[in-house]
């Protein structure tokens, strides 16, 4: 289906990236297992590195590709690049697109996995400086520009304070400075938040989480103009072998189907949930990007359609009855990860390394929830019965 037709977010959902398949006619992309493909009479002339043609896997795979075109639809991006994880995917624009000496400025508090590779990893084996600032703030992303600023990276909203910045005005900034905008979205998925319309660069997700929805499969994805994601094809895919499996990029596949449908689902739940715990004598603070007490309510009604599902909030209580609460659940599964089917939750204590960056009523502790499919009462009921458990309620 052609990215330029005129149709509905959820009917790309269902039909970009599909087709019938030519040997067998059924109606959906069948699973190709195959770790290679049977070359051209003349193989001579071939950039066995190409990732665009079907050579062999590590390159490229037929379900990666059909992948790579719905979501290139679903964020209005001229091509994709889908990756092994969401961490692979942004190791991956990174590794193209940071030079030796190069400058960084990043969200402080961000996925760990970005804090290490920016604040660890890359400045002790290619001297590239990153500035964390609060992105919320856009005067403290143009305080810290500097000549070298190769690339602004934000998360919105960011993990796991639910922290909104202004893609907009962080966009400006960043062509101001000649540095490219690249805006993890994977707590908002496409369907809540465009950032490529919105002036960003580069759009990344973790597609294991929302985008495929039930918690079986693991992928990353970079969506944005051709010229750039063809760089992180060739440099951080096919010569460093992040690439998707076949069988998780059709999982992934399947799961952006309903998309639409889950994130409404998600998004009225956590409103709902959100709207209790506010009110409940239990909990010390709660942040979720929906209420009007969350710092960026604003910006986030302005480039956001709904507020997904990723509440973080604290009990008036100690670790240890954070932790006896958490234990007390019986619905809701104590896990990490975010966009599952089900709701899960984790309890993250003061001796978190990223702690001061927090805002002050993390920084003794806090509970990131993603809420699931359930109905929103049964969530509320388990989060009482925890509560009265714990003698909070």
């Amino acid at each position: 289906m052609s990215e330029k037709t005129s149709i509905a977010f959820q009917t790309k959902c269902v039909h970009a990236g599909n087709g019938i398949d030519k040997e067998t006619g059924a109606i959906r992309r069948p699973l190709i297992m195959a770790n290679s493909y049977r070359l051209p009479e003349d193989a001579s002339t071939l950039n066995w590195s190409d990732a665009d043609q079907l050579l062999y896997t590590r390159n490229t795979s037929a379900n990666q590709r059909y992948l790579q075109e719905k979501l290139a639809a679903l964020e209005g991006g001229e091509d994709c690049v889908v990756l092994a994880t969401g961490v692979a995917a942004l190791a991956g624009v990174f590794f193209t697109f940071l030079d030796k000496s190069a400058h960084v400025v990043c969200s402080n508090v961000s996925y760990i996995a970005v804090y290490r590779l920016l604040q660890e990893y890359f400045p002790d084996k290619y001297d590239i400086e990153t500035t964390l600032v609060d992105t919320a703030d856009p005067e403290q992303v143009k305080d810290a520009i500097r000549p070298n600023t190769r690339l602004i990276h934000i998360e919105t909203p960011g993990n796991p304070t639910t922290r909104v910045t202004d893609i907009a005005a962080i966009s400006r900034i960043a062509k101001e400075a000649g540095a490219l905008l690249t805006v993890d979205s994977t707590f908002a998925s496409p369907y809540l938040q465009q950032p490529l319309t919105l002036g960003a660069d580069l759009v990344i997700h973790s597609l294991t989480k929302y985008i495929n929805g039930h918690g079986d499969a693991m992928g990353g994805a970079v969506i944005g103009r051709k010229e750039l994601v063809d760089k992180i094809k060739r440099q951080a895919m096919v010569n460093l072998g992040g690439a998707i499996s076949p069988f998780n990029a059709w999982m992934i596949m399947r799961g952006v189907v309903t998309l639409p449908l889950r994130m409404r689902q998600h998004s009225e739940s956590a409103l709902k949930i959100a709207q209790f715990l506010e009110n409940s004598p239990a909990v010390a603070f709660i942040a979720y990007p929906g209420l009007a007490s969350h710092p960026q309510h604003e910006i986030a009604k302005k480039q956001m359609s709904m507020f997904s599902g990723v509440i973080a909030f604290g009990l008036k209580a100690d670790v240890a009855t954070h932790n006896q609460f958490v234990n007390a659940l019986a619905l809701i599964v104590p896990a990490v990860s975010i966009g599952h089917d089900e709701s899960l939750m984790v309890y993250t204590g003061p001796t978190d390394e990223r702690n001061h960056f927090y805002p002050a009523e993390f920084q003794n502790g806090h509970l990131r929830f993603s809420v699931g499919l359930e109905d929103a009462d049964d969530i509320i009921a388990d989060l009482k019965q925890a509560f009265k458990i714990c003698g909070l309620y």
